[in-house]
């Protein structure tokens, strides 16, 4: 079990206002939180909506508000925060978010274009408040360009950024374009946003001037596409779907085997030798047709005629050793308990468990970073909703009895 406070981070001392809700946002901040930061959630009075993406829930559900206790979405992204509930259609409550503001390093915010502008938080406003304050602002097209007004979905960025179009099986495996299995769209824009906002956090340090930091879904998305991208601006070909296989390189795929199918990936002329000999088809690497990559991948289907049916000759577990032996990059097609349950994933603290006030002991994924001096922790479990409102209040100077007004009038 992670224990509170076991290391304080490289972020230790910097402050985050987090008003986002739902991915992209609560991801960047989280990232931000793991490594050590103060993040301030600040939710809207019905909480961030992915309270309610469920199920499953854990804890206990409140039957007379309806809310279904802790939704596994929200308990995902949000750990190592504080929350505060805040109104912020009041002129109270956006006055705390400016004190708030003034005390903060780091602003995340993911309204529709415009939107935290019109309750107030202008540039010139927010600069005033905070000269030194980096504002990360993210949306779903950008604030700028024709689209700049659309509401940004992940579902919906994937298919409009091209990313569906070469996801899944083609057309005559009986395929159709496919999201990725999780929101990678909203994902790659919180990863982005957090390597953005602490750049941008390095100059504030340096110059004393903070800065807008702009972040989009779709642009976030075409950045992702490297190679497939590369592949019409260079090439000028429209890639497709190719199931598991891979455009530039072959074979690097997944293979039915006699009881299952494993992922193969052949990254290099000495690993193509080396699966030749693995699979006793040695006279395959001699092959006018497959001797190099580029011509492998011309013949492409010639040499699928030759692999698929000598796949299936042995069981994966079989294959996985043979493969394994010869150094050629493979391994079994999991399901997601079999990943979390994997020593090496366990080894490596990919699965940690903090107590919850309402639900227990409750396991997490872990840091996929690990710094050696300063590493990240998890100290915190994600936040109840408005967990914290009393003390984040006082910390910005509200009296007791400021609070109780607050409280009284629905402002938190």
């Amino acid at each position: 079990m992670a224990e509170p406070g076991t290391g304080p981070g490289p972020l230790a001392g910097v402050r985050v206002c987090d008003v986002s809700t739902i991915l992209a946002g609560p991801y960047c901040t989280m990232l931000l939180a793991d490594l050590g930061a103060d993040v301030i959630k600040v939710e809207p009075p019905a909480g961030d909506p992915t309270r309610r993406y469920g199920p499953p829930y854990a804890g206990a559900p409140e039957p007379e508000s309806g809310y279904p206790g802790e939704s596994g979405y929200y308990l995902s992204i949000n750990r190592n925060k504080r929350g505060i509930r805040v109104d912020l259609r009041s002129e109270a409550g956006r006055r705390i978010v400016e004190r708030l503001l003034e005390r903060s390093d780091i602003l995340v915010e993911n309204f529709r274009t415009g939107g935290f502008e019109r309750l107030g938080f202008t540039d010139d406003v927010l600069g005033r408040l905070n000269p030194r304050l980096v504002r990360l602002s993210i949306t779903g097209y950008g604030r700028s360009g024709p689209d700049a007004e659309r509401p940004g979905f992940d579902f919906i960025i994937q298919a409009v950024s091209g990313l569906m179009s070469i996801t899944g099986q083609p057309d005559d495996a009986g395929g159709e374009p496919t999201k990725v299995g999780v929101a990678i769209t909203d994902l790659t824009t919180g990863m982005l946003g957090s390597v953005a906002v602490l750049a941008a956090l390095r100059e504030a340090e340096r110059t004393g001037r903070g800065q807008r930091v702009d972040v989009s879904l779709l642009e976030s998305t075409v950045a992702s596409l490297i190679n497939q991208a590369a592949n019409h601006l260079v090439g000028g070909v429209v890639p497709g779907r190719m199931g598991n296989r891979h455009p530039n390189i072959t074979p690097y795929e997944t293979f039915a085997t006699a009881d299952g199918q494993i992922a193969v990936a052949v990254g290099s002329e000495r690993q193509w030798a080396l699966f030749c000999d693995a699979i006793a088809l040695p006279d395959l690497a001699a092959d006018p047709r497959f001797a190099s990559n580029g011509a492998r991948v011309q013949s492409r289907e010639a040499l699928q005629m030759i692999l698929a049916p000598r796949m299936l000759e042995r069981g994966s577990a079989a294959w996985l050793g043979a493969l394994s032996a010869a150094e050629v990059p493979c391994g079994a097609v999991r399901d997601i308990a079999d990943v979390l349950d994997d020593p090496q994933v366990i080894a490596r603290d990919m699965v940690e468990t903090v107590d919850h006030p309402t639900i227990g002991p409750l396991r997490l994924t872990g840091i996929p970073f690990k710094l050696s001096a300063t590493p990240g922790s998890i100290r915190r479990p994600p936040p109840l909703l408005g967990e914290h409102t009393d003390e984040v209040l006082s910390e910005l100077g509200y009296s007791g009895e400021e609070i109780v007004v607050l409280r009284r009038d629905g402002v938190v």
